[in-house]
């Protein structure tokens, strides 16, 4: 029986193979197609084979230099290099990194046995060059300079003197020129019912403090019943801000009208809120949190917020005084299913018994140090913590284990919320990774569509690649009948501030002409005109595992898939199992078809079904005709 951890490297193995090829067509299609635009034809294979050999020549010198070049720190602490080296360096990692460079100066202790599964009593090596406090200061002096003259700002985020030996810990980060360049972090927060969830969110982004009976939590409500029930059913959407500086954007002041007697919370919530717009204006970083309903009842709700909304991580908030308990375990299930790293939030220490609050930590330890999810947690108190949780979250460290911050809040008497802050200002954004990529033809996925008056239809989502420009020629679809509309984007929006354009990584919304609200559904794709039109698909073939089924599963069993933010019935035409079935722990190859429409689906995504309790875990292996 094949573990859920080899399966997982598998599919992981088999849809980064996918998209790289994906990715390698679609630079090749890109590029083809700005040259047709710029000299009115197509170039021939010879002159393609021509102009691509000069390419790979530079590729190649590039990585040779690369293997000489010695790292920024290096740079910044020996004497021998000049400010103009530390700049350019500098300046090339803050394009690298969309604006932003985490800087460790000193001998620091290595993460790898800092943080591992197995506990040792044997002493911790230190990483980097050890420096006195005089070296530290002076390289520290030096870095200043760099910054000053690129314009950036530089953060103290951590420093320890010991032992006559300091190190540290400094972010750069560059003031964005407009909304465009701010750089943005999708988070998830998930949970079980009555874990606090909402209300942690709004005591983040406002920075109050809540008064024990949900006063925070209700300024993030969507829906009249959501206020008089106090619990999520639809996927909620707060932004947090972080200045150039590395301070929460928050409001300066919290009041309330004392003369307006009959004043309705929700008013007076909405009144001491910052809008989007002012956040963006002040912000050079945005965290994006995507509020999801913990009630059973919504678990598909919350599903496809965690599928469709493509989060850079996901943070798991524990009711302090309830434990893991519920839809906790569902959650903390899919994301590992779906491979998003993952922090932890324990709220209500305040109000629960020590007694409790133990037990609860225990089960938590021993959910995440198991098998299935192979975590290493990290009890987050201090700021060297939580930088360097932020900065090693997803990366398999030496033992093989993930790490896995916890956080120990109170959202009453605001206990570790400014560690839990530090750690989701240091997050890095999934823009820099090889996920999303600028240089290939524009591709967005819808998930969520509105009707506003005075505009027309408009659809929000993430943009997987490419970029686009307001007033730029798009097809959407499929439609019913597998079909391709051309439109064409009116405006553009991020943060609900109007914007020219939009690169891949981004969730924006554009206004679309000439489209009505009913043509248009969530799983839909935008995408720009290219010279092999995009194909529909019925049916496909799939790698699964099944996670957790009462019986077997057979040929035309029928499940709810989903996938990015498609999320439609499919039904297995066949499957290649020796017997014929499969059962919980079991994986095959499977046919699948979609029960009622097409989809626009690519080879390498990964693919999760449920029904019920029933849980399969897979990936697109190919598109069949």
């Amino acid at each position: 029986m094949t573990t859920l951890k080899s399966f997982q490297a598998e599919i992981e193995a088999i849809s980064h193979e996918k998209h790289i090829q994906s990715i390698k067509e679609a630079r090749e299609a890109h590029a083809a197609a700005e040259l047709a635009r710029h000299h009115g034809k197509l170039p021939s294979k010879k002159d393609q084979l021509q102009q691509q050999q000069p390419v790979i020549e530079v590729k190649v010198d590039e990585d040779k230099d690369d293997e000489k070049e010695i790292s920024i720190e290096e740079l910044i602490i020996s004497d021998e290099s000049s400010i103009d080296e530390i700049q350019s360096r500098l300046a090339s990692k803050l394009l690298k990194g969309h604006g932003e460079q985490l800087i460790s100066l000193g001998a620091h202790p290595s993460p790898q046995h800092s943080y591992s599964l197995s506990s040792t009593s044997d002493p911790i090596p230190n990483v980097g060059i050890s420096l006195t406090s005089a070296q530290l200061d002076k390289s520290i002096d030096r870095l200043k300079t760099a910054c000053l003259a690129l314009k950036a700002e530089l953060n103290d985020l951590y420093r320890i003197d010991k032992d006559e030996t300091s190190h540290g810990c400094w972010m750069v980060r560059l003031t964005p020129r407009g909304v465009e360049e701010i750089m943005e972090v999708r988070v998830a927060v998930v949970g079980n019912v009555d874990a606090g969830k909402s209300t942690t969110l709004g005591v983040l982004t406002r920075g109050g403090l809540d008064d024990g009976r949900g006063k925070a939590r209700v300024a993030l409500f969507r829906h009249p019943h959501e206020i008089e029930t106090g619990r999520t059913s639809s996927v909620g959407g707060e932004i947090l801000g972080f200045s150039p500086t590395g301070q929460a954007v928050i409001p300066t002041s919290h009041t309330t009208d004392t003369s307006d007697v009959h004043g309705h919370a929700l008013a007076v919530a909405k009144r001491e809120k910052l809008g989007w717009e002012e956040i963006c204006k002040r912000a050079s970083k945005v965290v994006s949190f995507i509020d999801l309903a913990g009630h059973e009842r919504y678990f598909k709700t919350t599903l496809y917020g965690l599928s469709g909304c493509a989060p850079d991580y996901v943070m798991l908030m524990v009711g302090g005084n309830a434990g893991l308990i519920g839809m906790s375990k569902e959650h903390l299930g899919v994301a590992l299913a779906l491979n998003v790293p993952i922090a932890v939030c324990v709220t209500k220490i305040d109000m629960t018994p020590p007694k409790i609050l133990e037990q609860t930590i225990n089960m938590l330890t021993k959910v995440l140090k198991s098998p299935g999810c192979r975590r290493i947690p990290v009890f987050v108190n201090t700021a060297q913590d939580a930088v360097d949780c932020a900065r090693y979250l997803g990366q398999p460290l030496g033992s093989g284990g993930r790490l896995c911050p916890i956080f120990m809040v109170s959202n009453v008497t605001g206990h570790n919320l400014p560690m839990l802050r530090t750690f989701l200002n240091c997050l890095p954004s999934s823009q820099s990774d090889d996920k999303y990529v600028v240089d290939a033809p524009f591709e967005f996925q819808i998930s969520d569509v509105f009707s506003v008056p005075f505009v027309g239809t408009v659809v929000s989502g993430v943009i997987t690649s490419g970029t686009i420009h307001a007033n730029d020629a798009v097809l959407l679809g499929p439609d019913s009948v597998g079909q391709f509309m051309p439109t064409a984007v009116k405006t553009i929006q991020r943060k609900r501030a109007s914007v020219t354009s939009g690169e891949a990584g981004q969730s924006v919304s554009f206004a679309l002409k000439r489209i009505r609200r009913t043509q248009v559904r969530k799983g839909m794709v935008l995408i720009g005109k290219t010279e092999n039109p995009p194909k529909a698909v019925k049916r496909f073939e799939g790698m699964v595992m099944v996670l957790h089924h009462a019986s077997t599963i057979q040929p035309k069993y029928q499940a709810m898939m989903h996938c990015g933010a498609i999320r439609q019935t499919v039904r297995i035409v066949s499957l290649d199992h020796p017997s014929g079935l499969i059962r919980t722990g079991d994986r095959a190859k499977c046919v699948f078809e979609f029960i009622s429409h097409t989809e626009f689906l690519k080879e390498g995504q990964l693919i999760l079904l449920r029904e019920a309790k029933t849980k399969v875990l897979g990936v697109v292996t190919k598109v069949l005709p």
